[in-house]
């Protein structure tokens, strides 16, 4: 089994709802860490698992959406708390849906939200 991985850091603002959360029920900033790995059996005609500038074209047009924004104000964190697991599923999602080579077989997301705390969520294709 083949992996790739590309990551990408940036800074979003968020607050948590639903409960006495303390200083995270505030807007407050968290430095993101976004490790997306890409796993499949195959490679392709040219010895790649996918095209890594097309993979980063499209994370950095997603991690772009959310840079410097206020997650609660987001139309995918409609109604829901904006923790960091909600958070990386809609990224894993939103890459899954964009990402289309055909011997891709898992898409995860790994997502730093503190050097101390991360959450992932897997698609299997």
């Amino acid at each position: 089994m083949y992996t790739l991985a590309v990551r990408r850091e940036f800074i979003a603002r968020h607050f948590l709802i639903g409960g006495d959360w303390g200083a995270e029920n505030f807007p407050n900033s968290h430095h993101y860490v976004l490790e997306l790995q890409l796993k499949g059996e195959q490679l392709d005609q040219h010895g790649y698992l996918v095209d890594i500038m097309e993979v980063e074209k499209h994370l950095d047009r997603i991690v772009g959406y959310y840079k410097e924004q206020m997650l609660n104000e987001k139309p995918k964190f409609a109604g829901l708390n904006p923790s960091i697991e909600h958070f990386a599923r809609i990224l894993a999602t939103s890459l899954n849906e964009c990402i289309t080579a055909k011997n891709i077989t898992k898409l995860k997301v790994i997502l730093w939200e503190h050097e101390n705390a991360w959450a992932a969520y897997s698609v299997k294709r």
